[in-house]
């Protein structure tokens, strides 16, 4: 079991956020906070408003209403170039990868560096690369075109890309839909190794409860839009309510 985080500082705060598409309510009344340094799981099936909830969050998505403090800074409120910068420290891992098909490993990393980090030379650029590549285990893929690389080796590489600029919020959204269970695996041992490295706050959007029971510090469980239970692994895995049971079972 995963050692609890020592609770300090709020990198992010939820405030009784709602959402709705028309008619169709998403999310209903959802406060959570993440920790510095935790990695938080927010459970669910497919449809329970997982994904909306981390796409709000980073301003993909206007809310209905609520608030959403990131780094303290209020994301409802902030100007275009406030959520920018904002965003400068988030990195967010997507469930398809989104790897450029027309770049090279090398400079799927390089694009991002060169466009945060404008300052750095170009040895400094290279360094950061193979560091990151060297990570997550995938130095050997520099040259390669993502059609080359397998859906695991794509994942990797997304997440190189997010790590080369130094997040310190890190947002994975499903990180082990469509994989096997060895790379499932694989991805999960690689994010408690990210926390660890590099210090990262992390929020994990997933059903895979192999994930979770890798990765969390702590479990928020949505249902229908609304928070239906939040604790430790232990207390999940322990709990007698049937829905949370076929989970677990």
């Amino acid at each position: 079991m995963i050692n609890q985080v020592k609770k300090s500082k709020k990198v992010v705060e939820i405030i009784n956020l709602k959402k709705s598409f028309g008619n169709q309510v998403i999310l209903q009344d959802i406060s959570l906070s993440l920790m510095e340094g935790e990695n938080l799981v927010i459970l669910g099936k497919s449809g329970s408003g997982k994904s909306v909830l981390i796409k709000c969050l980073i301003g993909l998505l206007t809310t209905d209403s609520g608030q959403i403090n990131v780094f303290e800074e209020n994301m409802n409120t902030s100007t275009g170039k406030e959520l920018a910068l904002l965003r400068e420290k988030i990195g967010f891992l997507f469930q398809s990868s989104a790897l450029y098909d027309s770049m090279t490993v090398r400079q799927n990393l390089e694009f991002p560096l060169r466009r945060i980090k404008k300052n750095l030379t170009e040895n400094q650029i290279e360094e950061k690369v193979n560091e990151v590549l060297e990570n997550v285990g995938l130095i050997e893929s520099i040259n390669k075109m993502p059609s080359e690389l397998s859906g695991g080796m794509r994942k990797r590489i997304s997440l190189a890309r997010t790590l080369v600029v130094d997040p310190k919020l890190m947002l994975y959204d499903e990180p082990t839909t469509g994989l096997d269970p060895i790379t499932s695996n694989e991805i999960s041992l690689l994010i408690l190794d990210i926390q660890k490295k590099y210090k990262t706050s992390s929020i994990i959007i997933t059903h895979d409860i192999k994930c979770t029971q890798k990765t969390a510090n702590r479990i928020i469980m949505i249902e229908d839009g609304l928070i239906y239970k939040e604790g430790s692994l232990e207390s999940f895995e322990n709990e007698s309510d049937l829905l949370i049971k076929s989970y677990f079972n």
